[in-house]
């Protein structure tokens, strides 16, 4: 793959997971795809123009909200508030070995314990069926699970880890360094690269995926559009 096909899947990821390896997951209006809502709020237009923005708020429901993510901004839809924020999207440039650590691969039976620490966490948008993407793993104590990583965008010869999440009373164990090691070992087997996005402000998780071979590529823009009342 050249360097500009790569620069232009990686700036605009959502757009090329929606309408590549994860169209089935996709709802379109003319240039625009967002996610089931089971899935997810992240959405997409393959355009910034006004037609673009005008097809985007048109998969906005009333009275809620989508997500972008972007390497450039866009420009707010008509009739749509938009809040900005700063993120970057790292790329691994080095292989993890995998960690010795109790963990199982999760599945929908796992599905609304997934959404329970997702939702105390707030790793990013996380919905019911966000699993269906891609693999997740999680680590249990007592029968509960105590912490996650998966599998969310995928793009041809890339994929993004996601929802490393970790409830706040397990967490300092290495708990989410063990698994976000399992998961890139798992997207590496496939021949594929790994990647993430950070908000911008997220010292401490930066510094880690950094020690596990991720190098910031560069800056990213999360928008969140919500409908304005008529």
């Amino acid at each position: 793959m050249t360097e500009a096909m790569s620069r232009e899947l990686l700036d605009r990821p959502v757009w090329h997971a929606l309408s590549g390896p994860h169209a089935r997951f996709a709802l379109a209006h003319g240039t625009a795809r967002r996610f089931l809502p089971e899935i997810g709020p992240l959405a997409a237009s393959a355009r910034d123009d006004k037609q673009g923005m005008d097809d985007l708020a048109a998969l906005i429901p009333q009275g809620g909200t989508l997500y972008t993510m972007q390497a450039e901004e866009h420009p707010a839809p008509e009739g749509v508030s938009i809040e900005r924020r700063a993120a970057l999207q790292m790329v691994a440039e080095a292989h993890a070995a995998p960690r010795s650590a109790a963990m199982r691969p999760l599945s929908a039976i796992d599905a609304p314990a997934m959404l329970a620490l997702a939702t105390l966490t707030e790793p990013g948008p996380f919905a019911l069926r966000t699993h269906e993407l891609g693999q997740f793993w999680g680590m249990e104590e007592d029968g509960k699970l105590v912490a996650m990583a998966g599998e969310r965008l995928r793009l041809p010869s890339y994929c993004e880890i996601s929802a490393v999440c970790v409830h706040p009373d397990h967490r300092g164990r290495g708990h989410a360094r063990a698994l976000i090691a399992k998961v890139m070992h798992q997207i590496e087997k496939r021949g594929e690269t790994p990647f993430l996005t950070s908000y911008a402000h997220n010292d401490g998780a930066i510094a880690l995926y950094e020690k596990l071979g991720f190098r910031i590529r560069r800056e990213m823009v999360i928008s969140l559009l919500s409908r304005r009342p008529a």
